[in-house]
């Protein structure tokens, strides 16, 4: 299958003189584009339509990289990521220089992320959503899409873009794509390629962690379900032991009764990975372990029912790794 090579942008005034056709779909990146990013094309490409179009952007935003972070190192793949974007769908890449998108110098006004943006990450990188969201915005209005893509991977930043578009009233949908994982479970990053054989094998325990969370979850919930099968007497019981789970009996009846499934136990299950992960060599080193409101990124309780974020963050060797899965917290009655 032949693709048509994306046409290459690299100022404002070339993008905004082409002829837009149907709805335009964006796809922000830093470059060094993978499976992931290709995903987030194709999804694209499939959201636009055949009359529609596709603009992947390329820039290493200096404003969310803090003091110490990796942004000399960060890899700058353009031939590369074309090719990639092309062969996703894309059919433009606008790959500005950082005197285009800040031609005055790092911008005086920028986009504060609020309470939201000091949690989790943004307390690991002071300042870091605060750029994310400023290069976005800027990015938003340079490209003035009907849509803009983003990956669930960082769910922290997909929540923050929502809730910038919503506060301020900007008119582009916001679209979240499911995150892409290599075959053994490592959610795919462009950091991952700065990861020796040993430290992959360490990185590892991230996804592992956040699926036995998944799992101690998904468990608590089917135990809930079954107990609501039959009512909360003394047949509730007798129920379960017939099915050979008498000692479930009274685990039933405290879940049922209770609690949907608690927070607790889903973050037990994952710090149990994680503490393993610390003593291998080379280790893990955890920066955070939450189980989070999306709306908020706050820490859930065992009370909470609805829609939960399950998130990890923790360095091996020298690269940072995120990952993360949604729950969702007490099955309808």
């Amino acid at each position: 299958m032949t693709t048509t090579p994306p046409v290459l942008l690299r100022t404002a005034g070339d993008l905004h003189a082409r002829v837009r056709h149907g709805r335009r779909a964006v796809v922000m990146t830093m470059g060094a584009l993978h499976e992931g990013h290709a995903t987030l094309i194709r999804t694209a490409r499939d959201l636009a339509g055949p009359g529609g179009e596709v603009v992947v952007t390329v820039f290493v935003n200096p404003l969310q990289f803090g003091a110490g972070e990796d942004l000399d190192r960060y890899p700058r793949t353009l031939d590369a990521d074309l090719e990639i974007a092309g062969q996703a769908g894309a059919d433009a890449v606008f790959a500005p220089s950082v005197d285009e998108v800040y031609p005055g110098g790092e911008p005086q006004v920028r986009v504060t992320a609020g309470p939201m943006g000091e949690r989790l990450e943004g307390a690991s990188r002071p300042g870091h959503f605060d750029g994310m969201l400023t290069v976005v915005a800027k990015l938003l209005h340079l490209t003035r899409p009907d849509l803009a893509l983003y990956g669930q991977k960082d769910a922290q930043q997909l929540a923050l873009i929502r809730r910038m578009v919503r506060d301020l009233n900007f008119g582009v949908e916001i679209v979240g794509v499911p995150t892409v994982r290599e075959d053994d479970g490592l959610a795919l990053s462009s950091r991952n390629r700065y990861l020796s054989p040993q430290e992959r094998r360490t990185a590892l325990a991230l996804s592992q962690a956040l699926f036995a969370g998944q799992d101690r979850h998904a468990a608590q919930e089917a135990l809930r379900a079954r107990a609501r099968e039959v009512p909360a007497t003394h047949a509730r019981a007798e129920a379960l032991s017939a099915l050979g789970e008498s000692r479930a009996a009274a685990d039933a009846h405290a879940v049922a009764t209770s609690a949907p499934a608690s927070a607790t136990a889903v973050r037990a299950a994952a710090r149990l990975v994680l503490d393993d992960a610390a003593r291998l060599d080379p280790p893990l080193e955890l920066d955070y372990l939450a189980l989070v409101d999306p709306s908020d990124f706050t820490e859930i309780g065992d009370d909470h029912t609805g829609e939960a974020v399950l998130a990890v963050a923790a360095r091996v060797g020298a690269t940072r790794l995120i990952d993360n899965v949604p729950l969702t917290f007490g099955a309808a009655s």
